[in-house]
C-alpha cells in the first residue's frame, strides 16, 4: 500500500523530491529506482528532510516508528517547521498519535485500499486542526492518482476501514465464488474468471454512473420466473445479505479493538 501511494505521489509532486526508508534495503532500492526516489538511511533522516511523512506501516509497528521519530518531530515543531504525519494504520486515532508524539503535531489519518495500486482506490482522509488547508490540497494532489479521495469525520474511520479497507477481500471472495459457479455450470476456468470479474466491474460502474439504488438496478435484471430470481432466492436462502453485513461488522469491531 505504501508503494501504491508513493507511485501516485511521484506523479503529483511536480518536481519535489521523494524520499523513502524501509527495513528491507533491497526492497527500498527497488522501489526507489522505479519511482525516481532517494533512499534515506533512517526514519529520523526522513523526518528531518520531509514535509509530508507517510507512516506506511502496520498498526503493530507504528509504536516503534513513532518512538523513533518523536524527538525529531518535536524539534521541527519548536523550530516552526512541523512536518505533516500521514498515518494509514488501522485503529490508531489522530489523538492517540498526537499523545504519543506531541500535542502540537500535524496529523492526517488516511485509509486507502488495495485498488489504489491501479489508480482505482478509495481513500478516506481526516486531519487534525494543525494541518493547513493548503497542506490538505497538497495531499489531495499527491494522492489523486491512486483513486478517489473523500474527506470524512475521523469518528467514521473505523467503519471506512471495515467497508472499503477490508471490502476488496470480500469482493475477491465473491468473484471467486461466481467463477466457481460458472465452472460448475460448465465454463472453462479462465472464461469463468473473466466473466465474473467483468460482471462485478460493470455492475459497480452502473451504480456509480446511473446513481440508481442497487435495489432498483437489481430489479431491472430480475424477470418474473426467470433465472435471476432463482439465483437471488438461493442467495437469500443462504442469508447472503445478512452474512455480508456481519462481515463488515466483524471487520469494524476488529478495527475498534486495534485502537
Amino acid at each position: 500500500m505504501g508503494y501504491a501511494l508513493m507511485k501516485s505521489a511521484s506523479a503529483g509532486t511536480d518536481g519535489a523530491k521523494l524520499f523513502l526508508t524501509d527495513v528491507d534495503a533491497e526492497k527500498a532500492a527497488s522501489a526507489a529506482a522505479s519511482l525516481g526516489a532517494e533512499v534515506l538511511s533512517s526514519n529520523i533522516e526522513a523526518v528531518n528532510k520531509g514535509d509530508y511523512i507517510f507512516l506506511a506501516v502496520k498498526p503493530q509497528v507504528l509504536p516503534q516508528v513513532l518512538a523513533e521519530i518523536t524527538d525529531t518531530v518535536k524539534t521541527r515543531i519548536n523550530a516552526g517547521s512541523p512536518p505533516v504525519l500521514v498515518s494509514m494504520a488501522a485503529g490508531w486515532s489522530i489523538e492517540k498519535i498526537k499523545k504519543t508524539v506531541s500535542a502540537k503535531a500535524s496529523v492526517v489519518r488516511i485509509m486507502p485500499n488495495t485498488p489504489a495500486l491501479i489508480g482505482k482506490g478509495m481513500i478516506a482522509l481526516a486531519a487534525s486542526p494543525e494541518v493547513q488547508k493548503t497542506q490538505i490540497i497538497d495531499l489531495e494532489h499527491f494522492l489523486g492518482g491512486a483513486g478517489i479521495i473523500d474527506k470524512i469525520d475521523e469518528n467514521l474511520m473505523d467503519a471506512v476501514t471495515a467497508l472499503s479497507g477490508s471490502g476488496p477481500a470480500f469482493v475477491y471472495l465473491f468473484i471467486e465464488a461466481l467463477a466457481d459457479g460458472g465452472v460448475r455450470a460448465g465454463l472453462p476456468r479462465d472464461k469463468a474468471l473473466r466473466y465474473a470479474a467483468q460482471t462485478i466491474a460493470g455492475a459497480a460502474a452502473m451504480v456509480q454512473k446511473t446513481e440508481k439504488h442497487p435495489g432498483e438496478l437489481k430489479d431491472m435484471v430480475t424477470s418474473p420466473g426467470g433465472t435471476t430470481i432463482a439465483g437471488i432466492t438461493a442467495l437469500e436462502n443462504g442469508a447472503f445479505r445478512g452474512t455480508v453485513i456481519k462481515a463488515v461488522e466483524a471487520a469494524w469491531r476488529r478495527a475498534v479493538e486495534l485502537g
